[in-house]
């Protein structure tokens, strides 16, 4: 078998920032910067609406050029890091891991969306929006007949996720048709002989590398983009947009406290490990997670955490995060549960069993395909929504709210990614030594 050069070799170009306490940095940015937004905001009447649009931009302007910077290596560093894993795990059961892995995904998804139908049953969030303005059109709204059946189109939904044209998904940026491309590569590639073979790997390799040292560069101004992101988006922010929907924002961030418990419970059950030094040990991805809104800007970052902090094989960490970047969206899953049930509680809908669960199904579907980036959530819950009979025109009082709950589910989704990272390695890892969360 072919040697594989470890990702934690190649993202030596991170190790300074982080030995320099990025997560401190970061932290810091985000508390000067929420200090600013507020202050720049008119609102408070220290700086004019112009003026205070004006700063918005230009503070913007770091976290605008992170983001490029890392999306622009996006989906060479996704397919480089897919391949990676895949060659370096043909030794193994790969069929049993790929199975493995998409059943643990699809069952925490299903459990993100129960704590999602649990805390919008119980507690209700869409009761109270009323009392603040209430919603556009909120009198007079019915479900509406025939909504599509979500499973009449299953097979040309399956049929859609293998791309005719992988550079039309590409450029279009469909992840999930270029992840699935990218596993048919890389499974082609484990069938060739060693000598034909080689050099792919090692072109594969050279693209990891360059991605590597490209988010390096763009890891230098990660401070500065919180900084600027978070005086932005708080300069934009109307204070009295939380009095209507702070409940609903509530009931939201309690759902995801409570996914993040049953990952700290699925550390600690499945691999023994101390769920408190776990979450110490990614608090650095978390922090850029919650500050960018994008899980696909983090997944470097995951990746090198995976593999110096929490001790996951490379071969685990190359396969699992990437994949679970772009299809494992626990938190946004249970985001757009409550936001559905929530939009139905505000006009006055009541949903019958087999409509809940025809939401539950919808929304594990919709999840999936999920971008990868600021916003993403609510762009799929337009479609979940419309498949569910439920009027969209409530979206446009909470994409109001989207960027802050987004930055939420965000870093939940990442600790997702993470905790199943550190199972599959503790199941497949081999023999090599996890020391990380002793």
């Amino acid at each position: 078998m072919l040697a594989i050069k470890p990702l934690n070799d190649l993202s030596i170009y991170l190790n300074h920032l982080v030995k320099r306490r990025l997560w401190l940095k970061v932290l810091i940015g985000m508390i000067l910067g929420a200090g600013l937004g507020v202050l720049l905001n008119p609102s408070t009447g220290l700086v004019s609406a112009e003026l205070s649009e004006n700063l918005a931009n230009w503070l913007d302007l770091p976290g605008s050029a992170f983001m490029k910077l890392t999306q622009m290596v996006m989906i060479p560093l996704i397919f480089a890091s897919i391949i990676t894993g895949l060659v370096s795990n043909v030794s193994d059961d790969l069929k049993t891991f790929g199975l493995g892995l998409l059943l643990y995904f699809i069952f925490t998804t299903v459990v993100a969306i129960s704590i999602g139908l649990l805390v919008a049953l119980i507690f209700r969030p869409g009761k109270y929006v009323n009392q603040y303005g209430g919603f556009p059109d909120a009198e007079g709204h019915l479900p509406e007949e025939g909504a599509v059946s979500v499973f009449s189109n299953i097979p040309e939904a399956i049929s859609n996720l293998i791309p005719a044209n992988p550079l039309e998904s590409i450029l279009t940026g469909e992840m999930l048709s270029i992840v699935i491309f990218t596993i048919i590569i890389g499974v082609a590639i484990t069938q060739l002989e060693s000598e034909i073979a080689r050099p792919l790997i090692r072109f594969v390799e050279a693209i990891q590398k360059i991605c590597m040292v490209v988010v390096g560069w763009a890891m230098r101004l990660v401070p500065y983009a919180v900084f600027g992101l978070m005086a932005a988006l708080l300069s934009r922010t109307g204070i009295e947009i939380f009095l209507g929907l702070g409940y609903y924002m509530l009931v939201v961030i309690l759902g995801l406290v409570l996914l993040l418990l049953v990952y700290m419970l699925l550390i600690f059950v499945l691999t023994r490990k101390n769920p408190f030094t776990f979450l110490k040990n990614i608090r650095e991805p978390q922090l850029l997670a919650f500050s960018t809104a994008s899980s696909a800007a983090v997944m470097p970052l995951s990746m090198k955490a995976a593999d110096e902090k929490l001790g996951v094989s490379s071969k685990i960490s190359d396969f699992v995060i990437p994949i679970g970047a772009t299809i494992n969206m626990d938190g946004t899953a249970l985001f757009q549960c409550v936001t559905v049930l929530f939009m139905a509680q505000v006009y006055g809908i009541e949903l019958s069993f087999l409509k809940i669960i025809f939401i539950m199904v919808t929304v594990v579907s919709a999840s999936i395909g999920t971008p990868a980036i600021p916003g993403g959530g609510v762009i799929i819950l337009t479609t979940v929504l419309a498949s569910s009979g439920l009027p969209a025109e409530g979206l446009l009082v909470v994409i109001g709210i989207d960027r802050i709950l987004g930055m939420f589910r965000t870093a939940v989704n990442i600790t997702g990614d993470l905790t199943a990272a550190v199972i599959f390695n503790k199941w497949f890892g081999g023999s090599e030594e996890v020391i990380a969360l002793e």
